[in-house]
Formats: C-alpha cells, structure tokens, sequence
C-alpha cells in the first residue's frame, strides 16, 4: 500500500468490507476503524451497505444530518436519470453500464473527516432482481472497489450481495465481525466460502463481545488463528453510546485502542 499526500489528505489504496449477522458489531467496527484512518489524516470512504442503516449514527453524525439522507437506492428520479428507465415500471428496458462516478462527490455526507455514502438495499423477496436500481448499486460498487483512491471501508450484511467476481479483485481485505459462539461461527464459515468462490483471498475474522479468556479460546477453537485479526472485549459504554446518540469512537478508550492494533495487525497482513 502505498500513501500519497494529495490536496492536503494522506492517501491509502485500502479497500475494506466487513460483514457479519446483525448485532455481532460489525457496524461498530466499521465506524471506528473509519474515524481512526480519518484522525490520522487519511481521507476516508465509509460506505454503508446493509439493508438497515446506521452507520451514520455509528460514525457520530448528528441528527440534523442524519434525518435527511437518503440511501442511493431509494433516489428515484437518480437511478432513472442513470439507467434511462421508468420509476416503478417492471421489464422495461434500461441502460446496464450508468454514470456512477460523480455519485461518490456529490451525494456523500461528510462529518468528522469521515465522508458517508449511505447505498441502501434493494427488496426482492429473496430471489434478487435484475433492476435499474440494483444495476446501479453494482455498477457504484464496482466503482468504488475498482477505481476510488481513497480507504474505502463498507458496512455489509452478513453475505456478498453487493459484491462479484468482477468487483472482488479490489477488495483488499473481507472481515467478518463474529460473537464467541458456535451460530456466529457457522456464519462466518459460510460467508468465507462465499468470498472464496468469488476470488476473495484475504478473509479474516474479529471477535466481538469478548468477556473473557474463555471467550477468545472458544474463538481460537473454531477457526484458523491465522484468521483472526484480533478481538474487541464487551463494552458497556459502546452500548450506552446509541442511547445517547455518541460515536463509539468518542465513548469507550478501549475499545479504540483495540480497533488500533487491529488495524496494525491488518496492515502488517495486507
């Protein structure tokens, strides 16, 4: 990797997903390991992917700010603008290849130092759908993987939806946050078999909510400890955080630090 000084921001070709089931931290992760490349003067990309955002919140932007974004997918009148298709009409023809690469600019939300892209989801039963607003994700996706200079760090669910084989050569590293039990455990041996089949080679894992020694054990028991970046302990002031609408960047040292040598372990690894 390497770090150029341009328009008074450090830069890193750092692309980062992290995926796990939902409440396992995944989002935390993402929202501190933004918040600490940003405070060391990297310009950061965080993007959320995951059907129920809030990575914002995670990030620390306040209210005013997060009550008028929008999530990409639900801009109408941008995916008809970008596809050449009709709102809501359903086998009509559209254009597969849009403009993506001015998106970034113009629609991310900035606070902290952190620039937000907020994606959204599309609904489709479970089946997937070839529609203007899920060949515009893809297409941004894509755009963001391949192309963007920046760090880059996406907020995913627990699964590679918004990725593919040919967006899977720019991801620098695929992280799946887990919790110490056997459910979490499952989950992550499937995503990684998931990524693999797409060609993603570095799969790791970060342990969340450990309480104890016995926690990491089990953790280390289960998978490859080479898999492991490291682990995040229980936190009572992490939790509190969204009660009080803080970042839990600004609420908990620890688990700061913690994320910190995560990260050093990462970038030792990439």
């Amino acid at each position: 990797m390497s770090n150029i000084n341009e328009r008074g921001g450090l830069r890193m070709k750092m692309k980062m997903a992290i995926t796990g089931k939902g409440g396992v931290g995944k989002t935390t992760l993402a929202a501190v390991m933004s918040r600490i490349y940003a405070s060391e003067g990297y310009k950061v990309l965080a993007v959320d992917a995951d059907p129920d955002p809030n990575l914002a919140l995670a990030l620390g932007f306040p209210p005013e700010i997060t009550e008028k974004i929008v999530p990409i997918s639900e801009m109408k009148k941008l995916v008809a603008e970008r596809t050449k298709s009709t709102p809501g009409a359903f086998g009509k023809m559209f254009k597969i290849n849009p403009k993506v690469d001015d998106i970034p600019e113009r629609y991310c939300r900035e606070y902290n130092g952190v620039r937000l892209l907020t994606m959204g989801t599309v609904d489709t039963g479970g089946t997937g759908c070839f529609c203007p607003e899920n060949v515009l994700l893809k297409k941004l996706t894509s755009h963001l993987l391949l192309q963007n200079k920046d760090i880059v760090i996406m907020d995913m669910e627990a699964g590679i939806e918004h990725l593919g084989r040919g967006t899977a050569q720019g991801v620098d590293v695929f992280i799946v946050v887990v919790e110490p039990g056997i459910r979490s455990i499952q989950t992550f041996k499937h995503v990684k078999k998931l990524a693999m089949d797409i060609g993603i080679e570095k799969i790791f894992v970060v342990a969340n909510k450990i309480k104890n020694k016995e926690d990491e054990n089990f953790v280390l028991k289960n998978i490859d400890e080479k898999e492991c970046l490291g682990f995040m302990h229980y936190s009572g002031a992490v939790g509190s955080s969204d009660r009080v609408n803080k970042s839990p960047y600004d609420s908990d040292k620890d688990t700061v630090e913690e994320v910190k040598k995560i990260k050093q372990k990462l970038e030792m690894g990439v």
